[in-house]
Order: structure tokens, then C-alpha cells, then sequence
């Protein structure tokens, strides 16, 4: 059966499109909200997001445990971030590769931000059977698309809540 290479999910955040970006492009902060990543060791000096930036996600699955390489592609305030993911590894990520490309796109709405994540598989020279067996391995079952689906899902939903009950005024 051929893959689903893309997924995506929108949530509506009552705060602006500057502040969810501010929050969403520190990718030491992603660990608040993804059910998988644990935080990110961002490299060199600069930590505000900008187009080239690398830095190591650290993720969990269960008991698996692994870190990868990403490199920003995308750092427009307010507008769009994303970033893909290229080396993978249990301590390092020593394996370089395509694996995937985030995404998140940010648009003013009735004084507001919707918010869109995108999932891309970048694993492209994989034959969809060999992908789809070790997906379903890797997740319990699911496919990636599948399983990320569900992971965008939750995020979306954790950021609200953080940025809602952060948001001045909140819970007064």
C-alpha cells in the first residue's frame, strides 16, 4: 500500500502569531508540548531561530530513546517555521539520512493564531513495503503518518493550554 508522505492538523490559540512563533521556533522548549521530544541541544551562541540553525533533539518512545541532527529551513516570525530532521542516532546522531521535515505555520485569525503543523516523511528512496513494515514496528502497529498524526494532535492541544493559561489575564 503506498505511504501517506504528509500530514497535518490546525488548532485555533487565542494569542498572537508572534508569541506562538516565539514559542514554537526555541526547539529547547518543544519538550513542554510533544509527546516524544525531550528538548534539543541547540549549537553555537545564537538561540533565536534563523535559517541554518542546527540543533539535537532528544526523543522517547516507550523505552526507546534516540537523538537527532535538524537543521532550521524556515525562520519567519510571526509566519512560518520548520526544520528537517537528517541524522539519527540512540546517544548521537551519527546516522546521517533524510528522515522528515516539521512545520509550522502561523496565521492572525479573529485575533488569534491558527496553527498549522505538517509531518513530511522524507524517507523517499525507502520502498513503501520495507517503510510501512518498519513503521509499524517503530510504533506499535501505525504508520508513521498514522502515528504522527496523532502526535501533531497532541502538541497542538498542549501548546494551547500553555499559551492560553499563560496569556495575561488568564485564570483570573
Amino acid at each position: 500500500m503506498p505511504r501517506t508522505m504528509s500530514v497535518a492538523d490546525s488548532i485555533i490559540i487565542d494569542a498572537s502569531p508572534a508569541r506562538v512563533y516565539e514559542q514554537l521556533s526555541d526547539p529547547t522548549a518543544m519538550g513542554r508540548w510533544s509527546p516524544e521530544n525531550r528538548g534539543a541541544t541547540v549549537h553555537g551562541d545564537r538561540h533565536d531561530a534563523y535559517v541554518g540553525m542546527v540543533f539535537e533533539g532528544r526523543n522517547k518512545r516507550g523505552a526507546a530513546r534516540w537523538t537527532t541532527r535538524c537543521t532550521v529551513t524556515a525562520a519567519d516570525p510571526g509566519e512560518r517555521f520548520a526544520f528537517r530532521v537528517h541524522a539519527i542516532g540512540l546517544r548521537r546522531p551519527l546516522l546521517p539520512g533524510p528522515i522528515a521535515t516539521w512545520e509550522y505555520r502561523f496565521e492572525a485569525v479573529d485575533g488569534a493564531t491558527r496553527v498549522t503543523e505538517t509531518w513530511t516523511d522524507d524517507r523517499r528512496r525507502w520502498p513503501d513495503f520495507l517503510a510501512n513494515a518498519f513503521d509499524r514496528v517503530a510504533t506499535g502497529g501505525k504508520t508513521f503518518a498514522q502515528f504522527q498524526g496523532g502526535n501533531i494532535r497532541t502538541t497542538l492541544k498542549r501548546l494551547k493550554a500553555a499559551l492560553e493559561a499563560d496569556a495575561p489575564g488568564a485564570g483570573n
